[in-house]
């Protein structure tokens, strides 16, 4: 999924002024692993596995946030690391 929407996703984030490395790190494919965790526990109801996740969520949420506001986070190791 990644594959295919970071083509479309990237030049939009990149022409609206977001790092391309923290654009990278931003993007957590909670969906998908939502619906994975659905095929292998066929006999738990959906709605219980998003009941589930939701703490978990509400973390990916804050710190997408705190990284869009503050993208010096996740620029600070890549900029040592410049070679």
């Amino acid at each position: 999924m990644i594959l295919l929407t970071i083509p479309i996703f990237y030049p939009v984030a990149v022409g609206l002024g977001y790092d391309p490395i923290c654009f990278g790190v931003i993007t957590p494919p909670v969906g998908i692993n939502v619906y994975i965790i659905k095929g292998v526990a066929t006999d738990v109801p959906l709605v219980t596995i998003f009941r589930g996740i939701l703490p978990f969520l509400m973390a990916d949420i804050v710190s997408v946030m705190l990284l869009l506001f503050v993208p010096q986070i996740a620029l600070f190791l890549p900029s040592i690391i410049r070679y």
